[in-house]
């Protein structure tokens, strides 16, 4: 039985831009699984649940351990309120139960939301610490290959069926969890927290930092940072991605490198659909699904690029990529066609076949994309 409803009153999906074009914002990932999965693993182990009664939990809301210990608490009818009003998560009926005095305030500065693309970086640790909590309790890692070089044991797990051998794996600062049939070659260097997914493939000599998120079936290499990539990506060669976000099969050339700080250590400002925002002083690239950059691509800070972008240019990239660019050039489309093509092509590369409901919603995002250009 279904025990939690989503809701959708806290966020703004064109700030979501360009991950809501493609996917249910409670099925972006983040940490070591979507934040779907998070709340329905922690209301089935650790909530109370009855016939017909439901937690109501927006969809952007992050969970903490203060949080949920507080949830704990709730019966029926039970809610909590951000000061500024609004319902924040509930546990009763139906969404209209919840009136009259709140059990708890919340301060909108303490609700966790993710709100903006690089919230997903900028929350990934956090996240992956939580995750770990989740994902291993009860269960026991597979052995550790001798060949491998371990730094607190304790915080790193190892799925059966991954292949984990000469690799140096350092959880000092946060938990290590490596997911079945994944594949971490001889040289690579781990330092967490860090997650690596279902059939992930790390090469050899490979650089991975805290706060990143290699998603199941990703291929990466070179030197990666404070990043989440979507499965099914590839950042396979020597380059530095650092404190950015890549969507589902998505593909970096090899060279390619992205800035996330100024040279002035000033904020960065991140071009949106619906405005120009501030994010921190350090922001990569958020890249749309099915986009790919040629080799040697240098990404500015702050670049966003929408879907089936085809990135090719010289020097810095433009801050600002629409989808189905060909090219820096925007006034220039990739044609729809050949877009399908190709990308039925590159999901083959990894035993995979789109979808009639991919085709169709692609097909939507470019006639939207057009009517915009014209």
């Amino acid at each position: 039985m279904r025990s939690v409803i989503f809701t959708h009153q806290l966020y703004q999906p064109e700030k979501l831009f360009p991950f809501s074009l493609t996917k249910a914002v409670e099925e972006l990932p983040a940490g070591m699984m979507n934040n779907r999965r998070r709340w329905e693993q922690i209301v089935e182990r650790e909530l109370q649940q009855g016939s017909g009664l439901y937690w109501f939990i927006p969809v952007n809301l992050l969970p903490s351990r203060q949080l949920v210990a507080q949830l704990k608490t709730f019966s029926e009818g039970d809610f909590l309120q951000l000061d500024k009003g609004g319902i924040l998560i509930g546990y009763g009926r139906a969404a209209t139960d919840f009136s009259g005095t709140p059990t708890g305030h919340i301060p909108e500065s303490d609700a966790d939301l993710i709100e903006y693309g690089w919230d997903i970086f900028e929350k990934n640790a956090r996240l992956l610490r939580f995750d770990f909590e989740l994902l291993t309790a009860g269960r026991q890692s597979a052995p550790v290959d001798d060949g491998n070089r371990l730094s607190t044991a304790g915080a790193v797990f190892i799925e059966e069926g991954a292949d984990v051998r000469c690799a140096f794996i350092n959880a000092d600062k946060g938990p290590v969890y490596i997911s079945r049939n994944a594949l971490v070659m001889e040289g690579a260097c781990i330092r967490g927290p860090v997650f690596i997914g279902e059939g992930a493939v790390v090469k050899m000599g490979t650089r991975i930092y805290g706060g990143t998120t290699i998603g199941a079936f990703c291929t990466v290499g070179g030197e990666i940072k404070n990043s989440v990539l979507f499965p099914f990506s590839n950042k396979a060669h020597d380059g530095y991605l650092g404190d950015s976000v890549i969507g589902s099969w998505c593909n970096l050339g090899a060279g390619t490198s992205n800035s996330n700080l100024k040279n002035t250590a000033g904020n960065i400002r991140v071009p949106l659909p619906s405005g120009v925002y501030t994010a921190g002083m350090k922001c990569g690239v958020l890249m749309g699904d099915y986009s790919k950059a040629a080799i040697n691509s240098s990404f500015n800070s702050g670049t966003v690029t929408g879907i089936c972008a085809h990135i090719f240019g010289a020097g810095l990239s433009p801050k600002w990529i629409p989808s189905f660019s060909w090219g820096y050039d925007a006034a220039i489309m990739y044609d729809l066609q050949k877009a399908l093509e190709h990308l039925e092509r590159w999901m083959q590369t990894k035993k995979q076949t789109i979808t009639e409901n991919e085709k169709a919603l692609i097909t939507q995002i470019y006639n939207q994309t057009k009517t915009k250009k014209s």
